[in-house]
């Protein structure tokens, strides 16, 4: 195997080799999946040791850029964590692709901006609010979650992350679902972590599925409740008994619940974690119920996860901003902010199941039981996407959510009026019709 025309690797250091591969990862000379050069036709074109190259791909591979593959030898991770551009949609399209929540059912900050009565934090000082804490514990314990042991997060990926890295070590191996959260997944490549896709329906991971994933060594199980991103799945009181009984026999695995749109997901909350377990964590955010800006989660756990997440935080970041903290407990204390996320997940199912309804009427079947978004399975996803580029939508693309489920494409249903439902819906229909490979007429 020879290294790409396009990029020579360079390097007479392991680290200087390491940074010569990311370099090429970053430009995209060396792709996702793209095949490194064996060890030894390396060292040889490079004149260095074969222990030397080897460091420099134990580096990569330590930081998630590549990934052994067996015979097939060391490739680009599918997911390598580096900043790149992310694409917009092209202008004048309309964006269902984005997930982002409806701003004018999120709560008004004004108002409560104004009265904030949050002292400056000083180091030193708690890292978080004791009333943002109780009012925490409150909402937790109305849902049946343990909250003797809480932490504040700067979002919910911060909070996964910190847990996934008190826990785990790079080869671990997570099950997660398929499909999945693009940023979980990513996250795990990051970190140098193992992914084993757990097929889900409507109701949430498979047990059986789950099962097969930790017996085949999976040492962690990330899952998100309900508003399951992309397809909306939201685990029933009979899943979450089954889940549980799969986990009982997995006592030390670690489980992490990633319930990032809370009141605001359509159905009620449904955990798999209780008191008894040893490792376990329910991160809970308000990005999707009070505005991506306030960057604030909640993690519940248990004593051993959240003492070594909050100790890592404490040598890191520190704390989350106060006045955040102070934003989201006084719209917690607001009674009319409950009313407000009462409307909000009533508008959010009611537009999910008027698009839902509309495919169905063309012969399109979606999934979308709870949450902002509908997964639609299709026969080739780059061709969709692309025929309804031509007629005006911006979708996105199921292929980053997945891992061995079939193709599809996701569509925020949160901003869709009921006149534009019924065009986005024969536009579905209508690019189905021609096999998935219609372009622009």
């Amino acid at each position: 195997m020879n290294v790409p025309s396009r990029y020579v690797i360079r390097g007479a250091t392991a680290s200087e080799v390491a940074a010569s591969v990311e370099a090429a990862v970053r430009t995209g000379a060396f792709p996702p999946g793209a095949p490194l050069p064996p060890v030894r036709a390396l060292a040889a074109q490079l004149g260095l040791s074969a222990a030397t190259v080897a460091s420099a791909y134990r580096n990569l591979r330590l930081r998630g850029l590549a990934s052994g593959a067996g015979r097939r030898g060391t490739r680009v991770t599918g997911r390598p964590p580096l900043a790149a551009e992310r694409p917009s949609p092209p202008s004048g399209l309309r964006d269902v692709a984005e997930g982002n929540p409806d701003p004018r059912l999120l709560p008004p900050l004004r108002p409560h901006r104004a009265r904030l009565d949050v002292a400056a934090a000083l180091y030193g000082a708690p890292a978080a609010l004791p009333e943002l804490i109780r009012l925490a514990s409150k909402e937790l314990g109305r849902d049946g979650i343990p909250a003797a042991h809480l932490a504040v997060m700067g979002g919910a990926m911060d909070g996964i992350e910190r847990v996934l890295q008190a826990h785990l070590r790079p080869g671990d191996a997570v099950a997660v679902e398929d499909p999945g959260y693009t940023a979980v997944l990513d996250l795990i490549g990051a970190l140098g972590l193992v992914p084993r896709p757990v097929a889900l329906d409507d109701s949430g991971p498979l047990p059986g599925e789950l099962d097969r994933a930790l017996r085949s060594g999976a040492q962690a199980f990330v899952f998100t409740p309900r508003a399951q991103n992309p397809t909306g799945a939201a685990v029933d009181s009979a899943r979450a008994r089954q889940l549980r009984q799969v986990l009982d026999g997995h006592p030390n695995a670690l489980v992490i619940e990633d319930d990032h749109a809370g009141p605001v997901a359509g159905v009620a909350a449904r955990t798999v974690c209780d008191g008894d377990r040893d490792r376990w964590a329910v991160v809970r955010s308000v990005s999707k119920s009070l505005g991506p800006d306030l960057r604030v989660a909640i993690l519940a756990g248990d004593a051993g996860t959240v003492a070594r997440v909050r100790g890592r935080q404490a040598v890191g970041a520190g704390w989350v901003s106060h006045i955040l903290q102070g934003l989201v407990a006084a719209l917690w204390s607001d009674p009319s902010c409950d009313a407000r996320l009462r409307r909000a997940a009533d508008a959010y199912a009611g537009r999910r199941r008027r698009l839902l309804d509309a495919l169905a009427a063309h012969g399109v079947i979606g999934t979308g039981r709870s949450g902002l978004n509908v997964w639609v399975p299709v026969r080739e996803e780059a061709a969709t996407v692309a025929h309804l580029a031509a007629r005006g939508w911006a979708v996105r693309a199921g292929e980053r959510y997945r891992m061995k489920s079939p193709p599809a494409i996701r569509i925020t249903v949160s901003t869709l009026t009921a006149r534009e439902t019924a065009e986005l819906a024969a536009d579905v229909a209508e690019s189905q019709r021609g096999g998935g490979r219609t372009s622009a007429a």
